[in-house]
């Protein structure tokens, strides 16, 4: 992953963006990392493709 991203936090996120996760998207794939873990190498973001995103995200928001 060596393209800048511009990562996005919820607004159900406490203030201090302590506890919270992030994601971000480019082409064809979705990054989403904890907060906490930004400047820890051996913790990188998980990469979904934008398909399996659409589906976790309907799966999440199905009444």
């Amino acid at each position: 992953m060596s393209e800048q991203l511009t990562w996005l936090s919820s607004s159900y996120s406490d203030a201090g963006n302590a506890a919270c996760v992030e994601v971000a998207a480019s082409v064809g794939t979705v990054y989403v990392r904890d907060s906490k873990s930004v400047d820890r190498p051996d913790r990188p973001p998980i990469a979904f493709s934008t398909g399996a995103w659409r589906l976790f995200l309907a799966y999440t928001t199905a009444d």
